[in-house]
This record gives C-alpha cells, structure tokens and sequence, in this order.
C-alpha cells in the first residue's frame, strides 16, 4: 500500500477508506467531505499519553466543532476496547479500529519503536488535518500528547 504523506511538499489527495469505529456504525472518509478532518493515530488505548491526548481533543471538541471540523482517533485497536475506552472517559467523537492497518499504511504511521529494550512494530502518534477535498493540509509525527490537541486546533482554527 502506498504512503501518501510521507516526504511530500504538496498537499496529497487521501483516497477514500472504510473502516470499523464506535457508534455502531462503519467510519468512511469521504461523507465527510463538508467538514475539515483531524485524524489522529496514537498507540494503544489506557495508555497514560493516548488518554491525556484523547482528554485534550475532547475538552477542545466543541472548539474543533466550532471551527466546523470533525475529530476521529484512530489505533489498531478493537471496537470492544475502543467502546470501553470511549465511554471511560466521556469521549465525544468517534474511535476508529485499524486492526488490518489499512489507514496506518496510507499515512505511514507504523515504525519500528523500542519497548522494554525489544524492537516493536507500532503506531507513531500522529496528526493530519484533512481539508474538505480530501486534501491534507498539515501533519504532525512523533509528537508529545501533551498540548497538541491544542496546537491542532490553533491550525484549524486558521483554516
């Protein structure tokens, strides 16, 4: 699968993907098409730096809504552990299973990462902003939880 996003200068076309998320319903990306889309990638859920940055995107998601912007996480996974972790924390917006890695091939976002002194395959926490073309306007990678919902939603604002 091709990676559209990394080492590009322009702003690449995402083609549309399917996958299953919370809500009972499956997550497509181009009915959204009337909004700006953050998609964010974080590692695992109940993990201390994905819940501080789900907490942050959900305290910011009426802001994002505001700015008449979408907001969806997404990691490898199960809807059953996404529900739980979704309801835990009072998570406003959608949580999307990438258990086959279909989105995280087409935004290059898995690398080999070192836990407990073991090289591991997993999910580099990452951020684009989606235009309402499909179009990705910004990226972010291998970031610090910490504030970045904050610093995506300063660009979405500025959209």
């Amino acid at each position: 699968m091709s990676n559209i996003a990394a080492g590009t200068t322009q702003s690449p076309k995402v083609p549309d993907f399917s996958l299953p998320s919370t809500g009972d319903h499956p997550f497509q990306l181009y009915p959204l098409r009337s909004k700006s889309l953050v998609i964010y990638f974080y590692p695992k859920d109940n993990t201390p730096g994905c819940t501080t940055e789900a907490q942050q995107f959900r305290d910011l998601y009426a802001a994002f809504k505001q700015a008449d912007s979408e907001v969806v996480g997404v990691s490898r996974d199960s809807i059953k552990s996404h529900e739980g972790f979704k309801s835990k924390f009072t998570l406003p917006f959608e949580l999307l299973s990438d258990a086959d890695e279909l989105a995280c091939g087409l935004f290059g976002v898995i690398k080999m990462k070192k836990m407990y002194g073991k090289d591991v395959r997993g999910i580099e926490r990452s951020t684009f902003v989606l235009d309402r073309n499909g179009n990705i306007r910004k990226e972010w990678r291998g970031l610090k939880a910490d504030g970045h919902a904050q610093e995506v939603l300063s660009f979405v604002q500025s959209l």
